[in-house]
């Protein structure tokens, strides 16, 4: 894949209206549109999402393109889903996004998640066997999920057939934009 083939990438970012962490949002979907590829920012309605800073400090509002509802999988290459306490939570509690989590999982198809975004993966029952980090606070559900929790920036997984990319916060975001990269053969 040559760099001029990221712009036929499409990616897909779910959260919800309120509480999604600013810049485990904005920055991976700046950088991402950066190299040309399209990104689709999905929330649970189309008003405004309004971000945090730190779980409490306003952020920027970004406007969603689509609800989780009117989501179809099938047509993007990565699913990203950025934390923030109170998004990350109410976002598990969604169906429409748990079982986005799932197609993305069944089509072998990688999943990017940063902070508290892989509470969304718990819910939807896919960490059985994956390595993977978080939020420390997460590392009991993720354990009791079937999944093998660890302290890094960044951590990729590959097993079970469909690649897994988390980061632990804001302060790794980074890394996880590298390896978001390098899942979607995004060259430098």
């Amino acid at each position: 894949m040559t760099e001029n083939d990221v712009n036929k990438r499409n990616v897909l970012a779910i959260v919800t209206n309120y509480g999604v962490e600013q810049d485990e949002l904005v920055v991976p979907v700046e950088h991402l549109r950066g190299w040309g590829a399209h990104v689709d920012v999905a929330a649970t309605t189309m008003d405004d999402i309004e971000t945090l800073v730190g779980d409490k400090n306003p952020g920027k509002a970004v406007r969603p393109d689509l609800t989780l509802d009117e989501v179809d999988p099938a047509r993007y290459d990565l699913l990203l889903v950025p934390g923030g306490t109170l998004n990350a939570d109410t976002l598990r509690l969604q169906e429409p996004a748990t079982g986005i989590v799932r197609a993305f999982t069944r089509a072998g198809r990688p999943v990017a998640a940063i902070c508290h975004g892989p509470w969304a993966l718990v819910e939807a029952g896919v960490l059985r066997g994956k390595r993977l980090t978080s939020y420390a606070s997460l590392k009991t559900d993720i354990t009791n999920a079937g999944g093998d929790w660890t302290d890094e920036p960044v951590v990729t997984d590959t097993e079970g057939g469909w690649k897994l990319i988390t980061s632990r916060d804001p302060g790794d975001l980074d890394a996880f934009v590298q390896a978001i990269d390098e899942a979607i053969a995004v060259h430098r």
